[in-house]
């Protein structure tokens, strides 16, 4: 008799760091589901990854609170048994906090906060009960730093998902399930256009980015190896080390003469 296939499920799997993270996986013979908003691009990553992994989509959008009980619904009706979860889907809201509506502040924090416990919560007594399993938290350097003006609560939620993945980690270590929070810092990707701050970004310096690529390896690596939180790229974890270093006024005053460089502040 065969052995059921065990798959990983990605959210925010159809760009950037998401579809990097899916490659890497497949590479490493882990069978995928793949979930995002945009069926065309999920498919042409199925059929792109299908010939190293079983591949499966789903397509949902996280905004909906009803999103998480129905992609699990949907993951048990096809009897897809889920080893993993990748929380990466993410998106910035531009401009100070009193700009956007609350409506669009709501579905923000449904997406970066809510449904990432929701999913884990729904998914993590199947990894429990085998005792094995992995859960990968895409958060960023931005929860390490002080918050800047504008994006007011992107960093405020990648923050929580730092401390959700160490409590994570604690509570379920002994039964088998690894869990980190991975923090890239600035990685060549959509984000920056959807955001409108792509052309802000462009000034800074290329020494300062990565490659959606090296963040997956690397992220993948520091998973497995047992690393809770981890910071990819030597720049990156040289700015945390110096955000825990300098007192709180000083970072805050840098950041502040900084924002306008990669924050949308506008009214």
């Amino acid at each position: 008799m065969s052995q059921p296939t065990h798959y990983l499920l990605i959210t925010g799997a159809s760009a950037g760091i998401g579809t990097a993270l899916a490659r890497e996986y497949a590479k490493r013979g882990q069978a995928l589901i793949l979930l995002a908003r945009r069926k065309d691009r999920l498919q042409a990553l199925r059929d792109e990854l299908s010939a190293q992994v079983p591949c499966e989509i789903l397509v949902a959008d996280l905004a909906d609170p009803e999103a998480p009980r129905r992609i699990v619904d949907m993951l048990q009706q096809n009897q897809w048994l889920v080893r993993g979860l990748v929380n990466n889907a993410g998106y910035g809201l531009p401009g100070k906090f009193h700009a956007p509506s609350w409506e669009d502040h709501a579905r923000f924090l449904q997406v970066m906060v809510t449904s990432v416990c929701e999913l884990t919560w729904r998914l993590l007594p199947e990894m429990q009960a085998r005792r094995d399993g992995e859960i990968l938290n895409v958060a960023s350097l931005a929860g390490h730093v002080p918050g800047s003006a504008g994006h007011t609560l992107y960093a405020a939620s990648k923050a929580f998902m730092i401390k959700f993945s160490e409590s994570l980690a604690l509570e379920n270590g002994a039964l088998g399930i690894k869990v980190c929070a991975l923090c890239p810092g600035f990685t060549y990707s959509e984000f920056h256009d959807v955001t409108g701050t792509r052309s802000q970004v462009a000034q800074m310096p290329s020494w300062m980015w990565m490659h959606a690529e090296d963040v997956a390896r690397q992220g993948i690596d520091a998973l497995r190896q047992g690393r809770v939180v981890f910071v990819p790229g030597k720049i990156n974890r040289m700015i945390k080390a110096l955000t825990q270093m300098l007192p709180d006024r000083w970072m805050l005053a840098l950041v502040q003469r900084q924002s306008k460089n990669f924050r949308a502040i506008h009214d």
